[in-house]
């Protein structure tokens, strides 16, 4: 069950839900001096706007041993010609404040393929680093930490992947991006949560079947098959942050916050999904939030979600379910800018493999782009075959 915190009741460290405090940047906050550096007038001068972009999540106190790593990351990014692709689930310190482009896992891919910076720092997982190699392979791509991974991509391998088409010969496979290189070689087109039932209902009719293979996200293949009627095909992999909200988590929060408006987003479990008043992907949380104005929301995804959002929405109140990705959570700015002053740790993929990925990737980004869609919530579970 997540661990609900109230936002009204986190302006000091008392009962707070700071990713910070929980994975290390908190507790290392002499990492600027480590580095020889330090809060001067140059570096509160170049600091000072970017402040007020986190100044409801970051005390005043802390912002100067924050501060003069991000002057840094922002010079080096500079003169390296380098850029961050910052996710949306990153702390919220380097999400505004050294992010170049900014959103969920389909936004990012677009950027990796379109950008014109030599090099690309991905403030986000493995996965989403080797998507950026696999779209831009003349970049460097590095990846600040290498345990930053995903629970959703380990599920699953290539062979596995092999194995599936050959039970289900001719059926087309719809690959979430939350996997590796090699499964998305395997695969016909990726997709992601903002696009995966636009994706599902595409490969149906372009391959002139009733039926998907979607992997490796159990939840997002029901909860895409109750939206579409489209028979699914699924993998048992689940995302450790998602699959620990409930039902139960969604009354308990109707009873505590009358009148609350719950987001969920689509790796939920589907009890979670019918129980919300709203449900889609980061993007689409994200806009309900900056159009509706709800008076009290609650985003059951990662933590640091609410964060971000609520910097963009300050007259909106923030219940934040704390599930926090602890992979995630490997990003902070100490590792950032190690990563762009050491050069370190590039990704790299076989060109074969990168070549067929590429196939994959470059299918769903020619699809028509449309505004994140909604999964309309409410709707009873549809059973899906797990393979």
């Amino acid at each position: 069950m997540a661990r609900i915190i109230d936002a009204s009741l986190t302006g000091s460290s008392e009962g707070g839900c700071d990713p910070r405090a929980l994975h290390g940047t908190w507790g290392a906050l002499n990492a600027a001096a480590v580095r020889g550096l330090a809060y001067s007038d140059d570096v509160k001068a170049k600091t000072d706007a970017l402040y007020q972009r986190v100044k409801h999540v970051v005390p005043a106190v802390e912002w100067p041993a924050y501060a003069p790593l991000i002057a840094a990351i922002n010079d080096m990014k500079r003169a390296k010609n380098a850029i961050i692709l910052a996710h949306n689930y990153m702390t919220s310190e380097i999400f505004w404040c050294v992010g170049d482009f900014r959103g969920d896992s389909l936004a990012l891919a677009y950027k990796a393929a379109q950008t014109d910076a030599a090099i690309i720092v991905q403030a986000g997982v493995h996965f989403m680093a080797e998507t950026s190699k696999i779209l831009a392979p003349e970049k460097t791509v590095l990846i600040p930490d290498l345990r930053a991974g995903c629970s959703l991509a380990a599920s699953i391998t290539g062979a596995d992947v092999r194995l599936i088409k050959q039970k289900f010969p001719g059926v087309p496979v719809v690959t979430y991006v939350n996997t590796s290189a090699e499964v998305k070689a395997e695969s016909d087109v990726t997709c992601t949560s903002s696009n995966a039932a636009a994706v599902v209902e595409w490969a149906a009719k372009e391959w002139g079947m009733d039926r998907v293979i979607l992997i490796p996200d159990e939840y997002l293949a029901k909860n895409v098959a109750a939206q579409t009627g489209i028979r699914i095909i699924a993998w048992h992999g689940r995302c450790e942050v998602h699959e620990r909200f409930t039902a139960e988590d969604v009354a308990e929060l109707r009873a505590s916050y009358p009148g609350i408006i719950v987001l969920a987003h689509p790796e939920c479990p589907p009890d979670v999904m019918s129980a919300a008043d709203f449900a889609g992907s980061t993007a689409a949380l994200q806009m309900y939030v900056e159009q509706k104005h709800p008076a009290k929301v609650v985003l059951l995804t990662e933590c640091s979600m609410s964060d971000n959002v609520a910097a963009a929405s300050p007259d909106v109140d923030f219940i934040r379910p704390c599930n926090l990705c602890p992979h995630m959570k490997r990003i902070t700015l100490e590792g950032i800018y190690d990563a762009l002053k050491a050069m370190k740790y590039e990704v790299t993929i076989l060109e074969d493999v990168r070549v067929r990925a590429k196939q994959a990737i470059d299918r769903m980004l020619a699809l028509p782009k449309e505004t994140p869609r909604a999964f309309e919530t409410g709707r009873p579970p549809v059973a899906v075959e797990l393979v």
